[in-house]
């Protein structure tokens, strides 16, 4: 987290900017009761599903930091801050206003990116060993991803099954589909040393054109990817 430095004093998002935040999550027991103050009461009563309390504080260290960072933001209370959710689950203001905004966390790491007035998705992911890795991909990427993948150096494929699932992760989170978008109808960058993208996209091909895809070095074991709706603007990293 060290290249993510602290954030400026006073917060202005602009318009065609976006604001990446990393958090950790391993938190004291009295940091995650204060942060479980701003939770709502449907949040809460998802925490207490957590069969570990482990994942039970983490989820609570997450949703609470969340609504810190967006009420500063808002200038507003974060346990004032109401979310109505898409069909397919993902969260937004009640409010209406056009800060847009997404979450991911893994291990003991969080990052939430912010907008305005443009789709935004994050996805956060923790480079654990994958056995089955080749499996997993013939699974869930794309014809032509699967080709690039098999014909990496071994040593440099998990490296690259992570690239491929944190930026396509993040592309259907942007567009709020959820699985009901297809994995296997776009394809992204993910060979060593090649810009992260969105390729091409099925069934209509202009539709890569309008997404703007970043890869993120949140921590070592780590990988990320922001992708937003539109082209240009600033991209700005902070530490919680």
């Amino acid at each position: 987290m060290s290249q993510w430095p602290p954030p400026p004093k006073r917060l202005a998002l602009a318009d065609h900017d976006v604001h990446l935040w990393l958090a950790q999550l391993d938190l004291k027991p009295e940091e995650i009761t204060h942060l479980r103050g701003f939770l709502s009461s449907d949040e809460t009563g998802r925490a207490e599903r957590f069969r570990f309390d482990r994942d039970r504080d983490y989820f609570i260290a997450a949703r609470g930091i969340l609504r810190y960072i967006l009420g500063q933001y808002l200038n507003r209370q974060p346990g004032d801050i109401a979310f109505v959710y898409s069909e397919h689950g993902k969260p937004a203001l009640a409010t209406g206003e056009n800060l847009q905004f997404n979450l991911s966390h893994a291990g003991a790491l969080a990052l939430i990116g912010l907008t305005r007035g443009r789709k935004i998705g994050v996805d956060l992911e923790r480079m654990e060993p994958l056995p089955d890795l080749e499996e997993i991909a013939h699974r869930f990427f794309s014809a032509n991803e699967n080709q690039v993948l098999r014909s990496l150096p071994t040593e440099t494929r998990q490296d690259a099954f992570f690239a491929c699932w944190t930026r396509k992760e993040a592309y259907i989170k942007a567009r709020g589909e959820g699985l009901s978008l297809p994995l296997h109808q776009f394809d992204v960058s993910l060979a060593p040393g090649r810009p992260a993208g969105l390729l091409q996209t099925r069934p209509d091909p202009r539709e890569a054109a309008r997404w703007t895809v970043k890869a993120l070095s949140p921590a070592a074991g780590y990988q990320a990817a922001v992708v937003v709706e539109g082209n240009g603007g600033k991209v700005l990293c902070w530490r919680f």
